[in-house]
């Protein structure tokens, strides 16, 4: 009897166990998707995953890029899109571009952020479909600041930035309320902000507030709960040109171009001609419009401007030399083609706060450091030993080997005959050469046979042959 109770135990046993087993599949992604319900999508993404990364500061040329890769997704067919977000901000504009762009494509979008989503970052992840964030994460802070010393911009800009917010949270179902706390430290929203403070969610806070829909380790989870681990994944990157691009147009590259470019045309001024500074000037004006004109970040108009001041004071230098109207013009159209070239305006419309305030920093940082490499460079270069080798700089003495003229240091001690009356200076006969001589003061009558005693450079030095002996 008791071999067929063991038998029909062990059956038992088994049954339940394969009852209670979940089914293959369903382990693991099944469970996750019950865990972070507002993660999902209405229907289940398929096709390639395109990650694009949105690091460092949010720049013009970030938000080509965005726009360009976010082009390529839509072009390939792309099933989702994940952005890879670690920034603490930057220009308003850009991210609006950004969030503009995130907006209006038709692919589903994640902003994964990996510990940073600060000020323009939050304004970004807002906009994508749906918010990831790794633990130890945080998204806000999103007050807008003055280029100028960091503080924060007048009211209407703030008040600009909580629509912005407020607009792109209604939009992706995100409380509205709590997207303006993160720019507007006086609202209050009761039990997340108090007021006083800026609003900035850790991970946990977000999740709790339905800021962001799950907290994840990485990029390889999220693509687990999608299913999507067999999908084809797309690292998109900035190409070199656009790498390049990003670098020049960074405010200390600015800065330095700027240097180059006023720099050499105040010593080309110095020295008129086609010379070094005058190629220095040029290679940096190259540099600070190419790339800003191929991302359409300056207008013809203000390249033409500089070129116009540059002419005029061609014109000042050349024509009519001085420094008049002409060339103050000129130096007037040249700054405010500068200055105006770091503004992202479109045709004569343009912006204010930030984009402003930036270019007025750029512009004044650029002007002190011209004023210090000026002062620097006419105190120490004259100075320099590699400056010596270009420029005759040391003093010319005789106990170097320099003179004015020859000096015959051969003819002291030799006799000759004075042809004229030395008064004390007058004509001699010295090796049959007709010289000019000078006595010690004493008068020499002519015929009267001499002696030289000293020879410095062209004086020759003499005195009576008779009144010696």
């Amino acid at each position: 009897m008791r071999a067929p109770f063991l038998a029909v135990f062990t059956a038992f046993l088994l049954t339940s166990l394969l009852i209670l087993q979940p089914s293959a599949g369903q382990d693991v992604v099944g469970s996750d998707q019950d865990a972070f319900p507002h993660l999902t999508f209405d229907a289940t993404p398929e096709g390639p995953v395109f990650v694009i990364p949105i690091s460092g500061m949010i720049d013009n040329p970030l938000s080509r890029y965005v726009e360009r890769a976010l082009e390529d997704a839509s072009a390939r067919g792309a099933g989702l899109v994940i952005f890879d977000v670690d920034t603490f901000g930057g220009l308003l504009d850009a991210a609006d571009q950004i969030r503009k762009a995130l907006l209006d494509v038709d692919v589903p979008t994640v902003a994964f952020i990996d510990k940073n989503a600060a000020s323009a970052g939050a304004l970004i992840s807002y906009a994508a479909d749906r918010i990831v964030m790794v633990p130890g994460a945080s998204i806000g802070a999103a007050t807008v600041v003055e280029g100028v010393g960091g503080e924060a911009a007048p009211d209407k800009y703030q008040s600009y930035m909580r629509s912005l917010m407020r607009a792109t949270a209604e939009a992706n179902g995100r409380d509205p309320q709590i997207a303006e706390a993160m720019v507007d430290e006086n609202l209050v929203v009761e039990g997340v902000s108090e007021a006083g403070q800026v609003l900035t969610l850790s991970t946990g806070e977000a999740i709790k507030w339905r800021v962001a829909d799950a907290e994840m380790e990485s990029i390889d989870q999220l693509l687990a709960f999608y299913r999507l681990e067999s999908a084809e994944r797309v690292e998109h990157q900035l190409s070199s040109t656009e790498r390049l691009l990003r670098f020049f147009a960074s405010p200390v590259v600015q800065s330095i171009l700027m240097l180059m470019m006023l720099g050499g045309l105040y010593f080309e001024l110095q020295s008129p001609g086609v010379g070094f500074p005058g190629m220095i000037a040029l290679f940096g004006a190259a540099v600070f419009f190419g790339p800003h004109y191929l991302l359409g970040l300056v207008e013809s108009w203000e390249i033409l401007l500089f070129a116009v001041g540059i002419i005029l004071l061609l014109i000042e230098i050349f024509v009519i030399p001085g420094f008049g109207i002409v060339g103050i013009s000129g130096l007037a159209a040249v700054i405010v083609a500068l200055g105006v070239s770091l503004i992202g305006n479109i045709g004569f419309s343009f912006p204010s706060g930030e984009d402003i305030s930036s270019a007025i920093l750029t512009m004044a940082s650029t002007m002190v450091m011209l004023v210090i490499l000026l002062a620097s460079a006419g105190r120490w270069l004259p100075k320099s030993d590699r400056f010596g080798q270009l420029v005759l700089t040391p003093t010319l003495s005789r106990e170097t080997g320099h003179t004015s003229a020859d000096s015959h240091v051969e003819w002291i001690g030799r006799k000759g005959t004075a042809l004229t009356a030395l008064r004390p200076s007058g004509t001699a006969a010295i090796d049959n050469e007709r010289i000019d001589v000078v006595t010690s003061g004493e008068y020499i009558e002519k015929g009267e046979a001499i002696e030289v005693v000293d020879v410095h450079g062209s004086r020759v030095r003499v005195r009576s042959v008779a009144r010696l002996t």
